[in-house]
């Protein structure tokens, strides 16, 4: 056998010998560790650029820098292979490529926020909000609470009629009222655990798992909500499916806030989980700004995204048209054909004089029911029809997670 090491604390079988050998060691290294931090910072304030210099090269490692290359990053260098170059400066300073504009550009949402000049900016676009079915006090409350969040939105309850028809029946229904976005709060047990947001009028649709809601009441010393239009911050949204469901979110507010409400929406993306906050925000000096949250919180987790409106599996056709017998007629049909155009004659021969008195008035009318008819057509509600199969964009599986580092958004 080896020889044992004499002032070895393992090897001291004296249980309070070996503590205070243990404390003795363990305040020793402290001491060196302070020693050696003094004269670094002794160091540092005779210099400068030392401190600058051990800031750059002591990077913690945690699991946002380490993040795996993801071939759809916007904002990440297209030749880079490791992680690593993914997180520099110089690869957040780099905007979107020519491609990835181009797709921007011709998304579902270009028309949304991109609008034509004679609308105005400062008006929110239209979002219907409603509940899964049966649903109970804790949706009606966290309804209530994304009213005072989102300007246009506006509250159908889901009644008894209401609880077999299809989401997809729904999104089409809306879509034809003139409606731009439709949001579900779904609820299991009495707990808000889902939320559905669709797109209008030819989506896409995205289903988010909800957790972590935390009301505006059990917000310590929170801000009351005021009706102007809230700023919109959308942060770390790096891929193209993260641009989508960012614009996606874009959508529900209109395109230019109320700044002298101050009031701040920020919906932050860290490892695919989206966080939601609303503050207000007040400028105490020249160069700091005090925050003063608003509420609600609660967190999203993308599940699935899919192109188009929700599908409607068991959607309603035409009924087919009226099939005839291929045999020959018989005497009394051909009996009750001859009578009926007898009587079509007489009635034709008779009309022939009322005709050329009626001629002038009908030519002064003519215009008069062409101009009602444009009015119809425009006054009549758009039909739009949902699917009836789904196409998935995206959709989470936990395969996809292979490692803790990987993230989609």
């Amino acid at each position: 056998m080896p020889p044992r090491k004499r002032f070895e604390a393992s090897a001291i079988k004296n249980k309070e010998k070996r503590e205070q050998v243990v404390r003795a060691r363990k305040k020793e290294k402290g001491q060196e560790k302070l020693k050696r931090r003094l004269e670094i910072a002794k160091a540092e304030k005779n210099d400068p650029e030392l401190k600058k210099a051990r800031l750059e090269k002591n990077v913690p490692r945690t699991l946002d820098n380490m993040r795996e290359f993801n071939p759809t990053m916007i904002t990440a260098d297209p030749q880079a292979s490791s992680s690593k170059s993914a997180t520099t400066d110089e690869n957040k300073d780099r905007g979107p490529d020519p491609e990835s504009l181009l797709d921007i550009s011709l998304d579902p949402f270009s028309s949304s926020l991109s609008p034509p000049s004679l609308i105005d900016p400062f008006t929110p676009p239209k979002v219907l909000l409603t509940t899964s079915p049966r649903a109970t006090k804790v949706s009606y409350e966290f309804c209530e609470e994304l009213l005072s969040v989102i300007p246009g939105a506006e509250f159908v309850r889901r009644g008894k009629g209401m609880r077999n028809v299809e989401v997809g029946r729904i999104a089409g229904w809306a879509a034809g009222r003139g409606y731009g976005c439709v949001i579900v709060v779904n609820e299991d047990r009495k707990v808000c655990n889902a939320l559905t947001l669709i797109h209008l009028p030819s989506g896409p649709s995205a289903y988010f798992k909800l957790t972590s809601i935390v009301p505006s009441s059990k917000i310590s010393s929170h801000a009351r909500p005021t009706p102007h239009n809230p700023e919109l911050i959308l942060n770390n949204f790096v891929t193209r499916l993260g641009h989508s469901v960012g614009r996606m979110f874009q959508t529900l507010f209109p395109l230019m806030p109320h700044f002298q409400g101050r009031q701040v929406v920020t919906l932050h993306n860290q490892r695919d989980f989206l966080f939601f906050r609303r503050h207000r925000y007040a400028f105490r000096s020249t160069e700091k700004a005090a925050l003063q949250e608003i509420g609600p919180r609660f967190t999203l987790k993308l599940k699935w995204l899919k192109k188009g409106l929700p599908a409607v599996r068991n959607l309603g056709e035409a009924p087919p048209g009226v099939m005839f017998d291929e045999g020959g007629e018989s005497e009394e049909d051909e009996g009750v054909e001859d009578a009926a155009k007898d009587g079509r004659d007489s009635v034709e021969k008779g009309e022939t004089g009322e005709e050329d008195r009626d001629e002038d008035e009908e030519m002064d009318d003519g215009e008069d029911r062409e101009e009602k008819e444009e009015e119809r057509k425009k006054k009549a509600k758009k039909v739009v029809r949902p699917p009836k199969d789904d196409e998935y964009e995206w959709m989470w599986k936990p395969e996809l997670e292979t490692t803790r580092r990987t993230f989609f958004l």
